[in-house]
């Protein structure tokens, strides 16, 4: 009997590609959107996709698709690191994911619950894994707490009252279908435009969008409940990461290196002029420049071994990322 399966956020990056490897895997992908959603990524699909509309939020607008459903995937979140409402990111990210939690439990169903590699604890000059806990206070800005409460749910729902859950832990995805973008996909977009002036020293493990996705039905088909994985690809120093889109994007190299302790008060007036009078949303951020104080390294070790997880070479997944936002945006 064919599964059916439901994702919440399908519309996005990372909810898109897993909608589009469903159908292709077979399954019978049931997805859940709120009602003025942009559907963009999904169009060449709608007459294989099951449409529910709901907010994550309202939890009896859960209860259908939940129920219509053999396996959840929870991919939808609040992707941003600068909200001048946070208590968006909150509702969200944390009751919208409890909402779930609840949904699933009481329709006894099974869920892979999309977290980050947000959620980990950074040591400097280490590689992180699953076993690099974190506390609250370890958590910089509002999009990385409420990833970590939201993870904490699962883990509780979990332990105490038997949900049947899987967590995945993606790094930085890039990709085809960033239409938003991501803060990742705003960045090669600020390359290509030649909008980067400076870059600041830090790092990041960069994976393809496409090979998340794997990982996801891969914990589903391999995972063990309650078990945590993350679906990374390369650690990469932000400056080669540069490097690579400006060399496959032919254009020039940022080369000015900035220390971060010298923009913390271009950021604070940044965010000042971004709440209150301008009101965009901003690249500089304070809690931007905490992160990046780390290189946000980590290991998919766990996961290669356990979901026979296996991650493309990063610089196809850049390539993939710059070819696609030169053809879908239109660049000075």
């Amino acid at each position: 009997m064919v599964k059916k399966i439901l994702i919440t956020g399908a519309n996005g990056f990372l909810g898109s590609a897993i909608t589009k490897l469903g159908i292709k895997k077979g399954y019978k992908v049931n997805i859940f959107v709120r009602k003025n959603s942009d559907l963009t990524n999904l169009k060449p699909f709608l007459s294989k996709l099951k449409i529910y509309y709901g907010n994550l939020e309202d939890i009896e607008s859960l209860n259908q698709p939940i129920k219509d459903s053999d396996i959840i995937f929870h991919v939808a979140a609040d992707y941003r690191l600068w909200s001048r409402k946070p208590a968006e990111i909150y509702a969200a990210n944390v009751l919208g994911t409890e909402n779930i939690a609840h949904k699933t439990l009481t329709h006894n169903k099974m869920l892979i619950y999309t977290s980050s590699v947000a959620t980990l604890k950074l040591k400097k000059n280490s590689v992180s894994d699953e076993n690099f806990e974190a506390k609250f206070d370890d958590m910089t800005g509002d999009y990385k707490k409420s990833k970590f409460l939201a993870e904490k749910i699962i883990s509780s729902f979990t332990k105490k009252k038997k949900l049947k859950a899987i967590i995945v832990n993606p790094s930085t995805p890039i990709g085809e279908g960033d239409i938003k973008p991501t803060p990742t996909g705003k960045i090669i977009l600020d390359v290509l435009n030649k909008d980067m002036p400076a870059y600041v020293d830090t790092g990041l493990n960069f994976v393809h969008v496409d090979d998340v996705a794997e990982g996801h039905f891969l914990a589903q088909k391999y995972g063990k409940i309650g078990e945590k994985y993350i679906l990374g690809g390369e650690n990469l120093n932000f400056k080669d990461f540069l490097d690579l889109v400006s060399e496959i994007g032919n254009v020039p190299k940022v080369k000015f290196k900035i220390n971060q302790k010298y923009l913390y008060f271009f950021a604070f007036i940044n965010e000042i002029l971004a709440r209150y009078i301008f009101r965009y949303n901003p690249s500089l951020t304070l809690d931007g420049l905490k992160m990046s104080e780390k290189k946000m390294f980590f290991s998919s070790e766990k996961a290669k071994k356990l979901l026979r997880y296996r991650p493309r070479n990063v610089k196809n997944a850049i390539k993939d990322s710059v070819n696609w936002t030169k053809n879908h945006f239109k660049l000075k």
